[in-house]
């Protein structure tokens, strides 16, 4: 945990996702202190017309490189979050050559009672975690 989703245009092989996820990863280690093993990603690529990432009026373009990293997570900090951004940036232009303009970032916050990791229990709740 955290849980990211990663949303792309379409095209990219197994390599360039898998180099990809790992960049992010380094940087939810890294940013959020968590764990190697505590890694939960999904990725979905679309279709260019089915992803619509504009700038929300900042005045840059957006590429078909375009990714879109939502973050399901207990709650961090603003210095953990800013520095999540950060490190995403540096991880996929330096491992995957993505430009920080093609990089959008959403953290929504839930609670220890919002996690199950198997067997049908609440793991933070139980004290486990």
């Amino acid at each position: 945990m955290p849980l990211i989703r990663v949303d792309v245009v379409e095209g990219r092989d197994e390599r360039s996702l898998k180099e990809l996820l790992d960049a992010i990863h380094r940087a939810v280690v890294k940013a959020f202190d968590v764990p190697e093993r505590d890694r939960y990603q999904i990725v979905s690529q679309h279709p260019a017309n089915e992803l619509i990432i504009q700038d929300t009026g900042l005045g840059f373009e957006r590429s078909k490189d375009v990714v879109v990293i939502s973050v399901t997570s207990t709650e961090r900090s603003t210095k953990q979050k800013k520095e999540f951004y950060q490190l995403v940036a540096e991880e996929l232009e330096k491992s995957c050559g993505i430009t920080s303009n093609n990089i959008m970032i959403s953290i929504v916050t839930n609670g220890a009672a919002d996690w199950s990791f198997g067997f049908g229990e609440a793991q933070f709740l139980l004290g486990q975690l």
